[in-house]
This record gives C-alpha cells, structure tokens and sequence, in this order.
C-alpha cells in the first residue's frame, strides 16, 4: 500500500479513507477478479454445450468458481507477476488479460494436485483436458468489457447510489422540518415573491430522486458484448460451425446479469457507459446546483453553521466558519463531470474495428466515480451542520416589501383595473417603498372596502402561496 503522503492522487491519499469503499469493485485488483469470473464462468458455460468434450463435476464447477469469489490479494499479485515478471514457469505477458488466462492455468494444477492427494481428479482429464478451453475464441475485450461492467455496475448501485440517497434524504428531512419558515427568494440576485426554505430544499430533494432514477435505468441498460476479435464469432464457428454462437453469446451475457449487445467490432461500442456518465453527471448538477446555492445562504446568514471543535477556518481570521464541504464538493463534483463528459465521449468512439486507445481512458473511471463519491459525502456533511436563521429571513422580508407589488396588482387585475400593473410599476420599481407607501396606495383605489382591507393584509413573510404544502410532493 502506497503511504499517502506519496500517493501521485488525493483520491489515494488525502482522501483515501472517503474513496475506500469503492476500491471492492473499481481497483485494478476488482478487475482482475471480474475477469476472472468472465472466464470461470464462460469456461463453465463451454462445459454446458454438448458440442464441447469438456466435462466438469459440480464439485469442479464450485472450485473453479471459487477462484474469483475468494481472489484476494495474493491471487491479484500472482496475476500482476505473471504480466510483469513472468512465473510458476510461464514467461511475462505484457498482456493484462493473458495474465489471467495464465492465472486460471496454474490455480487449475494447484486444483488437480489438491484433488490428487485427495483421491480426485479436475474434470475427465485433469488441467491438460481443461486449460485449452479457457479464453477459448475469445478476444481481450470479449472478457475486458464485461468485466468492466460487472465492476461499475455494483460502484453505482452498492456506493454511489447510497451515498447520493444520504444527500437526497437529508435534503427532505429538511424540507420538512423548515417547510414553514418564509423566506425571500431572489430571480436574478434581485428580492422576489417569498418562497419558504423547506419549498427549496424539497425542490432538490425531488430534483436528486428523478435523477437518481435515472441512474438506476443506465445501470439496468448496462450491456455486454461476446463475438470474437472483429464481432463476427469467426474463431467459434470454425471450432464449431453447428453450435448457435450468437445464442450462446446471448443466453452468456444475460447470465451475467447484462443485456446482450449482438452487433459489435472488437471493442463493445459503450453506448451504455455513455448513458450511466451522463446520467451521473445529471446528477452532479443537481449537487453542484445546491452546493453554490447553500453558499450564497450561508453568504447571507440566511443559514448558519455548527462551528467544529478544534477546526481552524482560518489562518489569519480566528472568527471564521467557512462552507468548505460545499466548496469541497463542488470542486469534486466539477472534476468528476469533466471526467465523466471525457469518458462519455472517449469511450464510444474507435478507429475502424478496434484501436487501444480506449484502453488507458476505461481505467480512469474509478477516479471519476471516486470524485463523486467525494462530493456526495461532503455535501452531506454540510447539509448536516447547517440550520436557518429564521431572525435573519424575516428581517430581509420585512425590509423588501415591494415583494406585494405582485399580489396587490394581481388583485387587482381581478376586479377589473386595467392599468393595475402600471400603477404599482410606478410606486415601486427602481425606488425604496414602504408598507405604508402601499396603504397610501389603497386608500386612492375605487373599490370596494372588502378589496382594501385584502390589499391591506397583505405581508411579505405571508405571501408564500402554498410553499408550504408543496414539501409533501416529496415522496
């Protein structure tokens, strides 16, 4: 393990601890292991055609599968050996995948060897029977790309997800314990009709479970692709030319719990990673939107904050208590959406049938998603050390009342005033008004006195509308 203080990235020492959780299923060491799987369990489903010669027991088929549900580190560093040093009397690859085909070789004879001292034998004819169907006609990227997703499908759902629920659930926990309290909103920085602060947050609470929606719908829309080096099966129909490749290929992609993708190149053409980044990113808007808002209110004391004991917020200015989790998050969210829009791009495109190109971009994706995680978790921080300053809402109300000019002309257009918009155009705009300048107002109008007393009730902190109901569209 690399000492933080050398790590080249924060997201491996800085923030190692925050992006821990998704080393299970984007580490170079969570590939090895999908590919792995890939090739136990395409090895197995060989075994299944009658075409093949290949027999494996049940207690064969569990061993074999054994190898990627209990890979561990000693597993990832021989499979790192074998490409780079070479061993166990293979020479180095070079080659990531071929690693692993060798990996699969020699954990095979560690399996007939054990078998042996125990009376039993790997298959029908032990690892000489077995090792020439693993990677059988297949390309690298038949294995890379369905490893690929077995590893982001489960970082979304299994972290990301959850942890961008954390966000959405405090957001509407707050919506509604603060759907009462008035506050002025601003539509273009100027004071606008009074919105109240739970209306708001519920706004993004809504916004964070429609968008989290769709990030479920990419990770179901996830596909894999398995047809040999130019996607034609040409390698599977000249070992087997009755055997229903594309079937096969089928029914082996949907095991995995992946839609089939049958018209291919080498590479998957990654129009599904595509959709999952821009849904991500959909997302982190919606975080990023929040994060700059929840600045401006703390900006404007409209939100205070829960000082940390022991945290410094400033070097030269001991008073401070800065928003940093909403900086900290934005900046993240930022990197992660210019990684994600990189990725979303890069990754569909290939010169002709297959270049490497992508190669190198596909192992960035885990600092994308670790970015997010980042930006999640320190947007939540924040959520959970603010509170408003109800004092400070209703003095700005109080001191904008030109905010009624809206429902005094509304009302009046009711009863017929045609120039009603004008007149309170000219007592208001550009100027500093006051209620009673209003009242003044009211007492000139020829209408009824039910009217002027309506007109007269008229409050900035009351003229919410139904802000307050609205939180319960929040489900």
């Amino acid at each position: 393990m690399v000492d933080e203080l050398d790590a080249v990235s924060p997201l491996d020492g800085r923030y190692a601890s925050r992006t821990a959780p998704l080393r299970e299923h984007v580490s170079e060491a969570a590939l090895m292991r999908e590919r792995v799987r890939v090739e136990v369990e395409y090895l197995l489903a060989l075994a299944d055609l009658a075409a093949t010669p290949l027999s494996l027991s049940p207690a064969t088929r569990e061993e074999l599968r054994g190898l990627y549900e209990s890979f561990d580190r000693a597993d990832a560093r021989l499979v790192k050996r074998l490409e780079v040093e070479g061993a166990e009397g293979y020479a180095a690859t070079n080659h990531d995948v071929k690693a692993v085909e060798y990996f699969l070789r020699v954990r095979l004879a560690d399996l007939v060897d054990a078998g042996a001292a125990e009376g039993d034998t790997l298959g029908t004819d032990g690892v000489e029977g077995v090792a020439p169907w693993i990677h059988f006609g297949l390309t690298s990227e038949d294995v890379n790309n369905l490893a690929q997703r077995l590893m982001v499908g489960p970082a979304v759902e299994a972290v990301l997800l959850p942890a961008l629920g954390e966000v959405r659930d405090a957001l509407a926990e707050m919506a509604r314990e603060h759907r009462d309290v008035p506050m002025l909103a601003r539509t273009h920085g100027q004071p606008a009709t009074p919105t109240t602060f739970g209306k708001e947050m519920a706004v993004y609470a809504a916004r964070l479970g429609r968008a989290m929606g769709r990030i479920r719908e990419a990770v179901d829309g996830l596909s894999g692709k398995l047809a040999g080096a130019s996607g034609t099966y040409a390698a599977h129909v000249a070992a087997y030319p009755d055997v229903d490749w594309r079937a096969f290929a089928r029914e082996f992609v949907n095991s995995l719990g992946l839609d089939h993708q049958p018209l291919a190149t080498q590479v998957n053409p990654c129009d599904d990673l595509a959709a999952l980044f821009d849904a991500l990113r959909g997302a982190n808007n919606v975080v990023l939107d929040l994060d700059r808002d929840v600045w401006l209110y703390v900006s404007d004391r409209y939100l205070g904050q829960e000082a940390v004991e022991g945290e410094t917020g400033s070097s030269t200015m001991p008073h401070k208590v800065n928003p940093i989790d909403f900086e900290n998050s934005e900046g993240n969210l930022s990197k992660a959406n210019a990684d994600l829009t990189f990725l979303a791009d890069y990754v569909t495109t290939s010169r002709l049938q297959r270049d490497l190109s992508d190669s190198t971009v596909k192992r960035n994706v885990g600092a994308a998603l670790a970015h997010c995680l980042i930006g999640y978790g320190k947007a939540e921080a924040g959520l959970s050390k603010v509170v408003p300053n109800e004092r400070v809402m209703r003095d700005d109300l109080e001191g904008t009342p030109e905010i009624i000019g809206e429902a005094v002309q509304t009302i009046l257009r009711r009863e017929g005033d045609t120039e009603a918009y004008e007149r309170v155009k000219e007592l208001s705009r550009g100027r500093e008004v006051t209620l009673a300048d209003f009242r003044d107002l009211f007492e000139d109008l020829d209408v009824d006195e039910s009217v002027r007393a309506e007109l007269r009730a008229l409050d900035p902190a009351g003229y919410t509308g139904v802000a307050a109901d609205l939180v319960d569209d929040v489900e």
